[in-house]
């Protein structure tokens, strides 16, 4: 029971000191994105995801354009959708 307890209190740890970084190691956006280190390692080859190489070997990522790259592509809402095609209607304009 006790060991549950420590585990427990090590993951909230880890998770409030990688909510005060601004510049993340590898691990840090693995467990901050939920990627794979495989897929994670695949985007930055393929230079599909910003990050950043000082001295050509350790990679980190900014936390702004991490979280910029992640709420790409946003998919609309029904609702918004829908009050898109109604504004259409009405005025003609997208």
């Amino acid at each position: 029971m006790e060991e549950k307890f420590l585990d427990q209190l090590s993951r909230v740890e880890k998770y409030s000191l990688l909510a005060a970084k601004n510049v993340l190691c590898f691990d840090d956006v693995v467990l901050l994105t939920g990627l794979s280190k495989s897929h994670l390692y695949k985007l930055t080859c393929s230079r599909q995801i910003p990050h950043y190489k000082p001295n050509g070997k350790q990679i980190y990522f900014d936390r702004v354009e991490l979280e910029a790259w992640m709420k790409q592509n946003r998919v609309a809402t029904n609702q918004e959708i829908d009050q898109a095609a109604t504004n259409y209607l009405v005025t003609g304009h997208k």
